[in-house]
């Protein structure tokens, strides 16, 4: 096996989910720089790497070393030093003050910061508040460096070791050596197998009850990324056991434990992680509460209501949009569905109109800041996330609106409603007062929510809540073909694509991937811009149904990262290539910068020094220590689900048959309706009608329509009419 040992000069490409890196690397007395690939996570450029492996000739690009195991050195000579320095690595020192130190200190850089780093004061620029940064990530690096060699050996990233560090500090090693399940709950981005390597490397015994009650949870868990919050025994069982390689009566054995002491609950052969059962069974809880109280907003005469809201706001209301009207000044909690076209927004501004002349207090919000700031557009009142509605309480965690602290307000009106998920809907409702009156409207033919449940369509189906369902499209709407098709794909059948210059709606043939790519490259770098003056980064989004192939999410991001914002010097973080000028999208909630799951925004500044990237979202800056970059990441592509409640004047989708597994109708049709002025579809005639035909909505197994109607034990039958006081405009 040969050796090879020098300094990293940058990296040509990393793969954030394996760690394949390619990397420039700067040998000792040698001009050309070497070609090292492999799998090193995270290393980064200014690194000192010792590589053993094989040389091997690339018929493309030429030598290139192949890495079979490597070792992070301190450099020794003044470039690798200056270069170590420059990268950032040390929190404090970037490349202007790497530069001043090597010229002061010369070889002796790294033993001044280790033993007398107050000599750095004798730096231009350098003062106290700096020395005490660099001599804190110092101590902590060092710390960093023993747990970074505890876990090498076990796959673990060095970005990861840091976190857990940052977790568990001097404890680290001790807190992983006892369980390193525990990783999988505490750490963002550490999964069971990361964790479950580390333990066998530790030597804990494949059927030992720790790893077996770790792997049921971490099953549930994982099937709650698929939409599920609980699932069904039988079908548990053999997931668990084909992931753990145990027999299946240790799994029984172990389920039964977890069940009896509480960490798991049973109900009619249905498994559920305990947050997702008491989530389903608060908001079965808190909508009985609810609808059985008093109403604080006192009742109109509908007839003269509907009469002056029509004179007021100008319009003429369909007899559907009358009767839902009437349902939300006159329903204590009212579903409106309905898609694109079917006059949603005409009904909310109705009610609003209606509420605000006998009701002081009244809130909108919507899931993201998007849905927000398109309901504030519509209504010309200010609208809230739900998040920021119900106020993070960062010391006690979890929301500062509860019961206990209700929501102020008479009426709640919730837009994009099929976005919420089992977790947050539960606190939404507790904070929700009691006399209050609840209307969520959104559209149940949509993806349903990114996370757990399917809780609008289960509220619909539970016929336990009065329900205004929409469906005819408005004259204005029936002019965009974006609209009939959309409603002609939800009805099965298939979209109008012949070509019309002023159409709003375009399908544009290609018929292999690489074709699907150019096409896409060309929309949007030339074609869109000239041709409808749509801003590259601002006016077009690419949605993509898959994650992987040539025109999957990641290849997608890579292509139109290279064109659209090319940079000499991007950021290598975390597997991930940044550059200043870059679309990215936040991929989880975090509620101390409030910013949520699925947020766009650009990157405007990357600093070496501080270790820290700003992202605008909206003209919000929010800043990420490097750390944290595993919450973000490249969005000149997106899937189609994280997108959902929001919208872009144009949108792109590829639509091909090697996307086979995910061509579901409500996949493409929340796709289409994310476009306001403009949607092009990119592929082959089959693989849209694969989609336009495949109704098997992927099932979520949920137990709140079950719940709701426990609770709220008699089916909803409409009232009559209740007018006993007179509507008046005063």
């Amino acid at each position: 096996m040969d050796e090879i040992y020098g300094y990293i000069e940058n990296i040509v490409f990393a793969e954030e989910e394996k760690g394949f890196t390619v990397a420039r690397l700067k040998e000792p007395k040698k001009k050309e720089l070497t070609c090292i690939v492999g799998i090193m996570p995270s290393v980064q450029p200014g690194e000192t790497i010792r590589c053993k492996g094989a040389w091997k000739h690339h018929p493309q690009h030429g030598p290139q070393f192949e890495v079979a195991s490597f070792d992070l050195e301190a450099p020794t000579d003044l470039i690798g030093i200056q270069k170590y320095l420059e990268s950032g690595m040390i929190k404090g020192i970037g490349p202007v003050y790497a530069e001043r130190i090597v010229k002061q200190f010369g070889i002796h850089t790294l033993d001044v910061i280790d033993q007398c780093p107050d000599r750095l004061l004798d730096i231009s620029g350098i003062g106290d508040k700096r020395i005490e940064r660099i001599k804190s990530c110092w101590t902590e690096q060092r710390s960093i460096r023993d747990v970074m060699i505890f876990l090498r050996g076990h796959g673990v990233s060095p970005s990861f070791a840091q976190k857990i560090f940052r977790t568990y500090g001097d404890k680290s090693i001790q807190k992983v050596s006892s369980n390193p399940f525990q990783l999988a709950k505490d750490i963002h981005g550490i999964g069971f197998k990361t964790a479950d390597s580390i333990a066998s490397g530790l030597g804990i015994p494949q059927d030992s009850p720790a790893r077996i009650d770790a792997g049921i949870e971490h099953a549930l868990w994982e099937l709650s990324n698929d939409g599920h919050v609980c699932y069904p025994r039988g079908e548990l069982v053999p997931e668990v056991q084909t992931m753990l390689q145990v027999n299946f009566a240790q799994i029984e054995e172990r389920m039964n434990d977890l069940i009896k002491n509480g960490n798991l609950v049973e109900e009619e052969g249905l498994i559920w992680v305990k947050p997702l059962y008491l989530a389903e069974i608060g908001i079965a809880r808190e909508l009985a509460r609810i609808t059985q109280a008093p109403c604080r907003i006192r009742s109109v005469h509908q007839e003269k209501a509907l009469q002056w809201v029509e004179q007021q706001l100008k319009i003429e209301l369909a007899p559907e949009q009358k009767t839902a009207v009437t349902q939300g000044v006159s329903e204590k909690v009212l579903i409106v569905t309905g898609g694109p076209g079917t006059g949603k927004s005409t009904i909310t501004k109705a009610i609003l109109a209606i509420t605000e002349k006998i009701a002081p207090k009244i809130l909108l919000a919507a899931p993201t800041g998007r849905a927000a700031k398109r309901m504030s557009e519509i209504t010309h009142k200010k609208a809230f996330t739900i998040h920021a509605l119900l106020e993070m309480d960062f010391k006690a965690g979890g929301f500062k609106r509860n019961r206990q602290n209700p929501i102020a307000c008479d009426l709640l009106i919730i837009d994009e409603a099929s976005m919420i998920d089992t977790q947050l809907m539960s606190h939404l409702l507790k904070a929700v007062p009691s006399e209050a009156r609840l209307i969520l409207i959104g559209d149940i033919d949509q993806l349903p929510s990114v996370g757990p449940g399917s809780v609008l369509k289960d509220l619909i189906q539970s016929n336990r809540l009065p329900v205004s369902q929409l469906k005819k499209i408005f004259r204005q709407a029936a002019g965009s073909q974006i609209i009939t098709n959309a409603h002609r794909i939800n009805e099965g059948q298939f979209p109008d694509i012949s070509y019309h210059p002023r159409s709003d709606f375009r399908f544009i043939e290609a018929e292999t991937p690489d074709d699907v790519l150019k096409t896409i490259l060309d929309l949007v770098m030339t074609q869109l811009p000239k041709s409808h003056r749509l801003h590259r980064f601002d006016d077009i989004q690419v949605l993509a149904p898959m994650k992987k192939g040539i025109i999957g999410i990641e290849n997608l991001n890579v292509t139109l990262q290279k064109n659209l914002n090319p940079s000499p010097t991007p950021l290598f973080r975390m597997g991930k290539c940044l550059h200043v000028g870059d679309k990215v999208m936040q991929v989880r909630n975090n509620y101390e910068k409030e910013v949520y799951n699925g947020d766009v925004g650009k990157i405007i500044a990357i600093d070496l020094t501080d270790q820290q990237i700003k992202v605008s979202y909206d003209g919000k800056i929010v800043e990420y220590e490097f750390l944290e970059l595993d919450e973000v990441v490249l969005a000149y592509a997106v899937s189609i689900h994280k997108y959902q409640g929001s919208e872009c004047p144009c949108v792109i989708i590829p639509v091909h048959t090697t996307h086979f597994k995910m061509l579901y109708k409500n996949l493409l049709y929340t796709g289409i309706t994310r476009g306001k002025k403009l949607v092009v579809i990119v592929g082959t005639k089959k693989a849209l009608a694969i989609a336009v035909n495949n109704a098997d909505v992927q099932r979520r197994y949920t137990g709140l329509r079950q719940a709701v109607c426990n609770f709220l034990s008699t089916p909803y039958v409409p009232e009559p009419p209740l007018q006993p006081s007179l509507f008046t405009a005063n």
